[in-house]
């Protein structure tokens, strides 16, 4: 009947020493042990397995099949042993695994690319996992776990509990019909724009940059205009390319071309021309988020 047998990794490397030299004088000259207590072990072995791995004889040993058998499985043994610690290794120092992160709206044309590509260069254990949505609900998903990292343009969503990295500062600019008089300038007084109709960021949805606008205009004299609302970029963006309205926008947008838009530089010196793109995490953020972060503060100064 066969015994209760613990397979530890130095077990299976005591078989599989004797398999190869077929000899236990020289296997345990290998091992850097005696012989007679490599041969105990070996008995434990065989009497754990309820079978006879070697036959014994005066010049050595040879494996039975069954021995035959069992090394080969014992050496899977020990290299799927070897690359699971290498592995949680790994995992654990951020080199490896699977990241969920979130981003808004055209955000995935102008920065995402390189990221990604930055990622698979770099950390190429790495999966990363992408969810689109609003400001407020990428940084809500950051906070409840859902997500582990997330890229958004309007701080005010982010809660007090997670940790905010700014990694990207845009100038605000312009956004105006193609067939706008001053769309060809090369650059405008924000007051050239106190007549016009304008599609306003949504103070729920955009509550930073719905702020940044009012108070923009205000600083030059005026109460923007209102002719629509819109909750993220692609919908202020799609108002002016309507022809309808002017809108203040990320300069950097004009990368991202939809026809009947153009961007102009607004001259001024004022913060509320500047917008920020930051990156979101919960304090207790694992490896693989703070090397994604390194990763990106990294690529932004070269």
């Amino acid at each position: 009947m066969a015994d209760d047998i613990n397979l530890t990794k130095r077990l299976l490397e005591q078989f599989l020493v004797v398999a190869d030299e077929r000899h236990f004088g020289r296997a345990a000259e290998r091992l850097f042990m005696s012989q007679p207590p490599l041969s105990q072990s070996i008995q434990r072995l065989e009497r754990g397995l309820g079978v006879r791995l070697f036959d014994r004889g005066p010049g050595g040993v040879s494996l039975t099949p069954a021995g035959e058998a069992f090394a080969v499985d014992a050496r899977r043994l020990l290299d799927a042993q070897s690359a699971a610690i290498e592995r949680v290794r790994r995992v654990a120092a951020g080199l490896e695994g699977v990241v969920r992160v979130g981003y808004v709206s055209v955000l995935s044309h102008l920065y995402l690319p390189g990221f990604l590509r930055a990622v698979a260069e770099e950390l190429p254990g790495l999966r990363v996992h992408l969810h689109h949505d609003s400001s407020a609900a990428v940084a809500e998903l950051v906070r409840s776990g859902a997500l582990d990292l997330g890229f958004l343009r309007d701080p005010a969503s982010v809660s007090e509990d997670l940790v905010s990295t700014r990694f990207a500062v845009e100038r605000i600019a312009a956004a105006l019909p193609d067939g706008h008089p001053l769309a060809g300038a090369d650059e405008i007084d924000l007051a050239d724009l106190c007549d016009e109709d304008f599609v306003l960021p949504d103070p729920v949805a955009l509550p930073t940059l719905a702020r940044q606008v009012q108070l923009a205009c205000h600083d030059v004299g005026f109460t923007p205009r209102g002719r629509a609302v819109a909750d993220d970029l692609s919908g202020l963006y799609s108002y002016v390319a309507s022809g309808l309205c002017v809108g203040l926008l990320p300069g950097r947008l004009d990368g991202f071309p939809v026809p009947g838009v153009v961007f102009v530089p607004v001259r001024g010196a004022s913060s509320y021309l500047e917008t920020s793109v930051v990156a979101v995490r919960r304090p207790e953020a694992d490896a693989a988020v703070l090397r994604l972060l390194e990763l990106i503060d990294r690529r932004a100064g070269e």
